[in-house]
């Protein structure tokens, strides 16, 4: 029996893949693609998905195929500087498009020792006390001990186990694709400018290898959203809002999305859960989608782990939404908010400008910027320090920063004091004694996702809290 089937080989699944991997699960990943996809749905990784693959030590990976950015305007296209004095050490939102980032996480996975089985469609599943079983398209059966749900939107597993699935349909669709152009860069730079005055949801600029990313707002809503556009349709589309096609041809791929905002009631159902796109739709508004994904499995991988190893406290696993479901809400309704801030109507352009002066503040402007990229994510531990749910940033040690001891997805108790211990936990818990300029706190326990879980220097009250997020103490 595998230990952990993962439906859906997208960003979501494979980070998935490799976090689960790190404690030794096995894993199979199915894809229904044959190929790998060449669509570039999403343009790059905001600060809190970056500091996650500093965490696994692959971000090097990532800064190699990338380009760092330090340009604001993420909130409703609201042209403000990229904020001063954020809390993180990596200060920037790095493009890299979203079929590199695949590749690159499908090759960590593989490297840990996942499975990835391209042309496997998931189209049915039962479970029962022990597992569960899973059904493929071309007929053939697994069984395992968990199921997770990574497979998007229109996800097979959240259908097949019921789940709700509230919110708005799309009201606005867009055409998006990748093609060459024949128009001259200055006249194309300057007639989008143009546009982008009135319509925030067009775009044609520089993608990649000679080629543009077009994004143009479609007619009216496709009866059936999974057939992509033709050239045409997108030439049309271009002339109705530019006054000219641009000579666009040679499309290398086309699709259609739209603005739909839905959010999965649970989370989880027995053995099988969701993550990523299966559990939450919404605008693309922010460059946001991708990143919650990512930062879905993040959260979920070290805790599916310890419950398949057996090493989970009661309720560690329902902490998955528990902690995550929020944060999608306020992702939404961000999204909700950005929308309505584009729209053109004189109310909306007056809120517009009413925010567009308020971000003039410093702090106004971290702020949003801070949702966007999820540094400002706290989870409720209950009462207790000020940090404490929150994640910690990459801190420069004596011997080093912070995020090079997490690269194995453990525990980390880290001690300025030198009085600690992690004793009968040391299987799932690393101790390192070490001081930074930087941390104001004595010591603090850290989860594998890097939240902050205990703040203090009183080694019982340490010992009380370890069994909450790390079982009960080995022998």
């Amino acid at each position: 029996m595998i230990d952990v089937i993962i439906a859906g080989g997208g960003p979501t699944g494979l980070m998935l893949a490799g976090e689960l991997r790190l404690h030794g699960v096995d894993v199979l990943v199915l894809e229904r693609d044959v190929e790998p996809t060449e669509h570039v749905r999403a343009l790059g990784l905001h600060v809190r998905s970056i500091e996650v693959m500093a965490q696994r030590g692959l971000l090097e990976r990532f800064l190699a195929n990338g380009r760092q950015y330090k340009i604001g305007g993420y909130f409703a296209a609201l042209d403000k500087p990229w904020p001063e004095r954020m809390d993180t050490a990596h200060s920037y939102t790095l493009g890299i498009p979203q079929p590199v980032i695949e590749r690159l996480l499908a090759e960590h996975a593989v490297e840990q020792g996942a499975e990835v089985r391209r042309g496997r469609e998931l189209v049915g599943l039962s479970q029962d006390e022990d597992g569960v079983s899973v059904e493929l398209a071309d007929g053939t059966r697994l069984r395992s001990r968990y199921l997770v749900g990574c497979d998007g939107g229109r996800s097979t597993v959240r259908k097949q186990l019921g789940i709700g699935f509230p919110g708005e349909s799309a009201k606005v669709e867009m055409l998006l694709g990748e093609m060459e152009v024949t128009a001259a860069p200055e006249e194309l730079a300057a007639v989008v400018t143009e546009v982008r005055k009135t319509q925030k949801f067009f775009g044609v600029g520089p993608s990649r290898e000679g080629l543009y990313r077009v994004v143009v707002p479609a007619e009216g809503l496709a009866e059936d959203r999974s057939v992509p556009p033709t050239l045409e349709e997108v030439k049309q589309r271009l002339r109705v809002f530019a006054g000219t096609d641009f000579g666009v041809h040679s499309p290398r791929w086309l699709s259609r999305f739209g603005d739909a905002t839905r959010l999965a009631e649970r989370y989880r159902v027995g053995r099988v859960l969701l993550a990523g796109d299966a559990a939450h739709v919404h605008s693309p508004l922010g460059g946001q989608g991708l990143n919650l994904g990512v930062q879905d499995a993040f959260n979920l991988g070290w805790k599916l782990a310890a419950e398949v190893v057996g090493w989970a406290p009661e309720g560690l696993l329902d902490s998955y939404f528990i902690e995550r479901h929020p944060v999608a809400a306020r992702v939404l309704d961000n999204t909700r908010a950005q929308a309505a801030l584009l729209a053109n109507e004189p109310g909306a352009q007056a809120v517009r400008r009413l925010l567009a002066e308020l971000m003039e503040f410093e702090n106004v402007n971290r702020y949003l910027i801070e949702k966007i990229t999820a540094i400002g994510v706290r989870y409720d531990f209950g009462e207790g320090h000020e940090l404490l749910g929150r994640r910690l940033r990459d801190v420069e040690l004596k011997h080093g920063r912070l995020y090079e001891l997490m690269y194995g997805g453990r525990g980390l108790l880290l001690d300025q004091t030198g009085r600690l211990s992690v004793a009968g936990w040391a299987d799932r818990v690393d101790h390192v004694v070490d001081v930074s300029e930087e941390l104001e706190v004595p010591a603090v326990l850290l989860r594998p996702d890097g939240h902050m879980a205990w703040i203090g220097d009183d080694q019982q009250d340490l010992l009380d809290q370890l069994p909450t997020w790390f079982g009960a103490a080995a022998g």
